[in-house]
């Protein structure tokens, strides 16, 4: 196998490990959406984090509440020019649960790791609750919020 090609089955390996006990059925698939989210923040992409979320999809991000996908990006674009440049986001889902077959609720656990460090600082760890919506074939986020886990 090329370099590439072991490269790019190894970036597939550590992505499935992100799923958790959730890989498989319409819970996995709902969490595809936060899973997008995240790559799309490490990426420092703010049009593909917005576009991860419903036209009206609210995001809590500190003590900013956010309330439609262009707020979203209008944020995102000057955070990830000063205060989250080059962070990264990694969560690890507790609860995937279908609510309906076109909606579901996420729970993660993470933290806020800055540009430089190897993981999150204890005042940066964090839960997350998700509320993942099925639109048109696919998921998208509806509502995103935080609450940090030490003060």
């Amino acid at each position: 196998m090329s370099t590439k090609a072991t490269t790019l089955v190894d970036q597939a390996k550590q992505w499935a490990s992100n799923y958790g006990s959730f890989s498989n059925g319409e819970e996995g698939a709902a969490y595809t959406a936060p899973l997008r989210v995240r790559a799309a923040w490490e990426s420092q992409d703010a049009d593909a984090v917005a576009g991860m979320f419903t036209e009206n999809g609210s995001l809590l991000l500190g003590d900013e509440q956010l309330t439609s996908r262009e707020q979203i990006r209008e944020h995102l674009r000057e955070a990830f020019r000063e205060q989250y440049r080059g962070t990264r986001i990694p969560e690890e889902p507790l609860e995937v649960k279908m609510l309906a077959p076109d909606v579901a609720l996420a729970v993660t656990q993470g933290g806020q790791v800055a540009e430089s460090a190897e993981t999150w600082a204890p005042e940066a760890e964090y839960r997350a609750m998700w509320v993942l919506v099925k639109r048109d074939g696919d998921w998208q986020v509806s509502c995103r919020q935080t609450s940090p886990l030490k003060s």
